[in-house]
């Protein structure tokens, strides 16, 4: 205990220098651990966001179909802002004790809306009154809705007071989705568990080598303690102390940066993901772990620093030209990994048990290990059989010989979150294979689709409205109503769509088509209760309005419309259906064509649809669809990546400065002989180019193996994007450049006459 007090008094009244020592050990493990407790609060912040979401869900399983002092009518009008999300809800009061949505107090009345604080903020600029404001019909706002409400401060929402018709709108009692959850895909599990490995492992690597700031310093000191009569044991149990100290700080600093970070949490959006600072709460078990784990890893990473130096009474020697690193039990690690990932090939489609999910992560992590611990011996091993070259070259291959291990350090966070990298973004790419479908909607037809709930107003005038909006180069409208047959008490209801012979030709193929005609369009995907449906038949339309089918009606195929359906049914021309201005229910529907060359157009085709009335909908067509939740878990990985890679950025800034910091004195003493400032600028990069080449190739060795086995184990065909590879490798070869020249000016410093001083 006396020899690890020593280390700590070491630690904390040590000079400058041992201050100097602490403080960098303590800044870098406490950004460790910051970046530890925000991955820890992870779940926690998935679970409250999914509690919210399930209180507010209003799309209950149960039907209530009478009205009641306890119900309200909803009804849903999501859109979109700029490709943003955004959720909408009409309400209704039936009664004095209707539901209120969670966040409000008070249910907004008709000619009211209620939004969110981002919908607000959006509401007060320009682009938010010219191109969103119009969709609320002049509505006034009228409450906010707090966060009880909202998925995240980020979220756009807005719920309107209006007049709703019950047969087209759910009625509630309450407002929680009380329904169980859908099963989660294995195949997603089976992505979340490696991008957590891939996110978590380089801050293992950042951490162990925080602790190993100012170890020559250290040495130093531990050679003076020789000195004055202290065995090498005594010595190793100081080092020990004066680590655990400097991890201790760092869990006061981490904790510190954690706090200040969860207030800047609500403020950043990314890929439309954001949540609240009270949601930002790690596990109390985990939290544990971590303040144990720390300074154990501090106090094992120091002592295991210490076996590769000499330290005597009369000075510090360091093992250079001795035995070379062992390479047995570096490729053992990854071995191990593989044997671990390998009994699992072809089974993870069939589902993940408690048992392969710690299998699976064990086994990334040691094949991701390799990374690590094959750097050091491959950099010895090559930079051993450089030689000549210029000056600048010279220095940092000969500082490269005597010490490789100080730089490979720190470049094995940043490749092995290449690795991760590359390995995900392979698996990935077969995954979005797999969960990417074609909708087989036709984009030389149409665009947009946009539903008006307003029949009487007519599709010929939907239609011109459509045209006269900006960027829309071609509109067809149809209006849909239901007819029953008058002659079986309402067992034959058939769907009857009304409009121009141009619009119901993208319906069915007409041939000779005359305003007046009637056609019965036949699909073998559609049900054809409309075949049942005689000449001369009466048919009670929407709200009581008869009409009777004609004689001449024809028979004619169903064609796959724009959105790749087929419908059968009623296919009527406007003056064979006078009396569709007189109806109260039903919708019309618009297949519409975009100048896409102009800028938001989906926003203005929404603002123009908000003009037929509130429950008008726009709805985009695409060609592919991706399931929800693995665009969710890729926008998580996207947001993960960048924040490792500013991490790792950050402590390779702080190791470069402190490796120099520790030479100024040789590097001063370069200067005052006549070597020039630019030689030793570019002898530092040398020093980072070297290594970072030699890691980024092993990095992308191991990601590619990463990525084949992950894909066998999900019988998926192995395939190499070298576009992704060479993207992430020359992103993480940029930041390496550029955090070794923003070092440069501290070099500059350093080599001042006056860094030739001593005491």
């Amino acid at each position: 205990m006396n020899e690890l007090i020593i280390g700590a008094r070491m630690a904390l009244t040590g000079g400058r220098e041992g201050w100097i020592r602490t403080a960098l050990t303590a800044l870098g493990v406490g950004v460790g651990v910051a970046m530890l407790l925000l991955a820890a609060s992870l779940p926690v912040a998935l679970q409250a966001r999914g509690d919210r979401g399930q209180a507010r869900a209003d799309l209950i399983g149960s039907v209530i179909e009478k009205p009641a002092a306890n119900t309200l009518l909803s009804f849903t009008v999501d859109t979109a802002f700029r490709g943003t999300a955004v959720r909408g809800r009409l309400v209704e009061a039936e009664g004095p004790q209707a539901p209120v949505p969670p966040g409000l107090t008070r249910l907004p009345r008709r000619g009211e809306v209620a939004v969110s604080p981002a919908l607000r903020d959006l509401l007060a600029t320009p682009d938010g009154q010219r191109l969103f404001a119009p969709r609320l019909g002049g509505d006034t706002v009228t409450a906010t809705i707090g966060d009880d409400g909202l998925l995240g401060p980020g979220e756009l929402v807005f719920i309107r007071g209006a007049d709703l018709d019950p047969g087209s709108s759910t009625r509630l009692d309450h407002y929680g989705d009380t329904g169980p959850d859908a099963p989660q895909s294995p195949l997603l599990t089976f992505l979340v568990i490696v991008i957590f490995v891939v996110l978590l492992l380089p801050l293992g690597v950042f951490l162990s080598a925080a602790v190993r700031f100012g170890g020559e310093g250290r040495d130093r000191r531990l050679a003076a303690l020789r000195l004055l009569g202290a065995d090498p044991r005594m010595t190793r149990l100081v080092a020990a102390g004066e680590a655990a100290v400097g991890a201790l700080f760092g869990l006061l600093v981490g904790a510190g940066l954690f706090l200040l970070g969860r207030q800047l949490v609500p403020l950043v959006t990314l890929w439309d993901i954001s949540v609240f600072a009270a949601d930002i709460r790690p596990a109390p078990g985990l939290v544990a772990v971590i303040a144990v784990t720390v300074p154990a890893v501090a106090v094992v990473v120091s002592l295991v620093a210490l076996r590769g130096v000499l330290i005597e009474p009369l000075g510090v020697t360091r093992r250079v030209g001795g035995p070379r690193r062992r390479m047995w039990w570096r490729v053992l690690l990854p071995a191990v990994g593989l044997a671990l990932l390998w009994p699992l090939v072809g089974g993870v489609r069939e589902g993940i048990d408690d048992r392969m999910i710690y299998q699976i992560a064990a086994g990334a992590t040691l094949l991701l290990l390799g990374t690590v611990t094959l750097l050091p011996w491959l950099a010895d091993l090559l930079v051993r059989r450089l030689r000549g070259g210029a000056v600048a070259w010279q220095l940092a291959v000969r500082r490269l010989q005597l010490d490789s291990a100080a730089s490979a350090r720190l470049v094995n966070g940043i490749a092995v979150a290449v690795a991760g990298t590359i390995g995900l973004h392979t698996l990935f790419a077969a995954v979005e294979r797999e969960v990417t479908v074609q909708t087989g909607q036709d984009l030389t037809r149409a665009h947009a689709e946009v539903i008006v709930f307003a029949p009487n107003a007519g599709a010929p005038a939907v239609a011109r409205a459509l045209l006269a909006a900006p960027a829309v180069t071609g509109a067809t409208a149809t209006s849909y109503v239901t007819g029953v047959s008058m002659k079986d008490n309402g067992a034959t209801v058939a769907g009857i769509r009304v409009g121009d012979c141009a619009a119901l030709a993208e319906i069915a193929t007409l041939g000779d088509c005359a305003d007046g005609d009637v056609f019965v369009a036949t699909s073998d995907e559609a049900g054809q209760v409309e075949l049942s449906i005689p000449p001369g038949t009466r048919l009670a339309v929407g709200d009581g309005i008869a009409w009777t089918m004609p004689a001449g009606a024809r028979q004619v195929p169903a064609r796959t419309d724009p959105l790749g359906g087929e419908s059968g049914g009623l296919l009527v021309t406007p003056s064979a259906f006078p009396e569709l201005s007189r109806l109260r229910n039903g919708y019309v529907m618009a297949y519409v064509t975009l100048d896409r060359t102009v800028p938001d157009t989906p926003d203005l085709l929404r603002v123009t649809a908000a003009g037929f009335g509130p429950a008008s909908s726009v709805a985009m067509l695409k060609q592919t669809e991706q399931a929800r939740r693995f665009v969710s878990i890729r926008r998580a990985l996207y947001a993960g990546v960048v924040v490792t890679l500013l991490l790792i950025a950050g402590s390779m800034l702080v190791g470069i400065v402190e490796q120099l910091r520790e030479r100024r004195r040789l590097l001063a003493m370069l200067v005052a002989v006549g070597t020039r400032r630019a030689t030793l600028g570019w002898s530092v990069l040398w020093q980072a180019i070297v290594p970072v080449t030699i890691g980024l190739t092993l990095a992308t060795a191991f990601g590619l193996a990463l990525g084949a086995v992950l894909l066998r184990m999900l019988n998926v065909e192995f395939s190499i994007d070298w576009t992704v590879v060479g993207l992430t490798t020359g992103l993480a070869a940029a930041v390496v450049l550029l955090i070794t020249a923003a070092s440069l000016p501290v070099l500059w410093r350093l080599t001042r006459p006056g860094g030739l001083r001593t005491e």
